[in-house]
């Protein structure tokens, strides 16, 4: 049987016995919305493009905030890794902030943006950025000296020897930490759109947010799997193409 029948099996399963739950009075559906309830929501948002206008919000949010964070991640991270003064000065506040959660920074954005669109991607960057070069410099650390040894006897040295033999080494660890970036940069805009509420563009965090307040479960778990499902196409079309290319090129595919 294959792998997404078993998890299509799972998955009805699951959604009956919840809807079950939910007829029987098991789970008040005040607190936990059944299936059904949570259908109709959807049905209805779409139809008055509230989610999709959402949608389309938060990920141009989304990606624009993480190209930002891998653009200075990843610079950052070759420079930890190459130079120790980096490392010691750069790399330990990376490490640091890289534990602080991203929500502590909504109020220094707030103060330093107010409400627009830039506090929005501070936060997003602020989130990610750290994460993506913490793992730049484990993966080029990781990489065995012998490459570069090999690569100096047969001639090469410097800015060449980074490019064509460490870098690409050190590819799988970096994907990684492109992965945790971007799960990172997910986090931190939900936490952005929640407290930064910018009436031009509501996003699906503020959605969340709205059905919070207004007591709408079904609101807030259907926009709880569109985030996820969000999550598992990223993985799929982004990171796993990514991955599989690399498995290849380095022998290790099943």
């Amino acid at each position: 049987m294959k792998r997404w029948t078993v998890f299509a099996l799972f998955f009805a399963a699951f959604v009956v016995t919840w809807e079950i739950l939910v007829r029987k009075g098991i789970w008040p559906p005040v607190m936990v919305p059944s299936p059904v309830d949570i259908g109709k929501y959807f049905i209805a948002s779409i139809q008055d493009r509230s989610l999709l206008d959402a949608s389309y919000v938060t990920l141009k949010r989304l990606l624009l905030g993480y190209a930002i964070g891998l653009a200075a991640g990843l610079p950052l991270g070759l420079l930890n890794a190459r130079f120790k003064i980096c490392a010691d000065t750069l790399g330990l506040l990376a490490l640091g902030l890289q534990t602080l959660p991203s929500v502590c920074w909504a109020p220094l954005a707030l103060l330093w943006f107010g409400q627009t669109e830039a506090a929005i991607f501070f936060i997003v960057v602020m989130g990610s950025v750290w994460s993506i070069a913490l793992a730049t410099d484990a993966g080029v650390r990781n990489v065995p000296p012998i490459y570069a040894r090999a690569a100096r006897t047969m001639g090469s040295s410097g800015l060449h020897t980074w490019l064509k033999v460490i870098f690409p080494a050190s590819l799988p660890f970096i994907v990684s930490g492109m992965k945790q970036g971007w799960a990172f940069a997910w986090r931190s805009l939900m936490a952005a759109e929640i407290y930064v509420i910018i009436l031009t563009g509501f996003g699906l965090g503020t959605v969340l947010h709205f059905g919070r307040e207004n007591h709408a479960m079904d609101q807030v778990l259907g926009i709880m799997i569109v985030i996820v499902l969000i999550g598992l196409l990223a993985d799929k079309i982004m990171f796993a193409p990514m991955e599989r290319f690399l498995h290849r090129r380095w022998g290790t595919a099943k």
